[in-house]
C-alpha cells in the first residue's frame, strides 16, 4: 500500500520560510515524479511543483524563485523550501504521485502565513 506522509507545515510571518517534507512508502520511490499540491479556503486544488526521476522541476508560476522542490531517493522523501512566503501562499499543501496510473495523496499539512 503506497503511504505518503507530510509534514513541516505551520505558522508563519509573511517574508519567513518553511521547509515541507514528504516521506513515501510502497512503492519504488526513485523511479517516481513527486508533486506538491495546495489548496487554499474556497479555491481548488492547484499544482505547485513537481520533480521527476531524473530531478527535472516545475514550477507555477506563482512561486518561482520562492520556493525549491527537491529529492532525496536513499530516504524515500521529497521537500519543499518555501522562501519569502506571503498570505496567498496560505494552504493546506499536499504531496502527491502517481503509481500504475492510480493517484495518491498525502493527508495534507497547513501552511498558514500571517502579514
Amino acid at each position: 500500500q503506497v503511504q505518503l506522509v507530510e509534514s513541516g507545515g505551520g505558522l508563519v510571518q509573511a517574508g519567513g520560510s518553511l521547509t515541507l517534507s514528504c516521506a513515501a512508502s510502497g512503492l519504488i520511490f526513485s523511479i517516481h515524479t513527486m508533486d506538491w499540491y495546495r489548496q487554499a479556503p474556497g479555491k481548488q486544488r492547484e499544482s505547485v511543483a513537481s520533480i521527476t526521476r531524473g530531478r527535472s522541476t516545475n514550477y507555477t508560476d506563482s512561486v518561482k524563485g520562492r520556493f525549491t522542490i527537491s529529492r532525496d531517493n536513499a530516504k524515500n522523501t521529497v521537500y519543499l523550501q518555501m522562501n519569502s512566503l506571503k498570505a496567498d501562499d496560505t494552504a493546506v499543501y499536499y504531496c502527491h504521485t502517481r503509481r500504475n496510473l492510480i493517484h495518491v495523496w498525502g493527508q495534507g499539512t497547513q501552511v498558514t502565513v500571517s502579514s
